[in-house]
């Protein structure tokens, strides 16, 4: 069983907070715009990270991370990208993969909006972790935790925090 942290849209902010949320876990993945290399830095530090890059990442972070990201979790598939839509309104760039080659976990980050959707069409489960940095329009930062056990994603909880109250 891996316990795994995911967050996304950090914009070089990590509340300490968050580090707390995050003390249990084995991993942490982040699904893009990362910020700076700092922010990476602490991250990995911390524990053992898988990241992409985001649109607002710069050469070195992207020299650092790929775009897209695909690998196995105990026995679930994963994908993770950047900027990947969800159910319905899949990104152009990613949607051959996703039907051609279809993961049990399609990661994105970018629209700061947390969502959490089983996509019946294509049969994988979405999840969006929202923003957790301090940046942006939204009003509440949030991250994600949950648990892998071979097949089965269970146990998912939510941090969240209102933006002015990150730092």
């Amino acid at each position: 069983m891996k316990r795994i942290g995911l967050l996304s849209d950090t914009h070089g902010t990590l509340s300490n907070r968050l580090f707390r949320f995050f003390e249990n876990v084995d991993e942490i993945w982040h699904a893009g715009d990362i910020g700076d290399v700092q922010t990476a830095d602490r991250l990995s530090a911390f524990k053992p990270l898988r990241a992409v890059y985001g649109n607002i990442d710069d050469h070195i972070l992207r020299r650092m991370f790929p775009e897209t990201l695909r690998f196995q979790c105990e026995n679930v598939d994963v994908l993770m990208t950047h900027i990947g839509g969800y159910p319905g309104h899949y990104e152009r760039h990613i949607y051959p993969e996703l039907v051609g080659n279809t993961p049990q976990l399609f990661i994105a980050g970018h629209s700061h909006i947390l969502k959490v959707i089983f996509d019946k069409k294509l049969n994988f489960l979405h999840i969006n972790p929202g923003a957790a940095g301090n940046f942006g329009f939204q009003n509440v930062c949030t991250a994600l935790r949950f648990k892998i056990d071979g097949k089965e994603i269970k146990d998912l909880e939510i941090w969240e925090m209102k933006r002015n109250n990150v730092l």
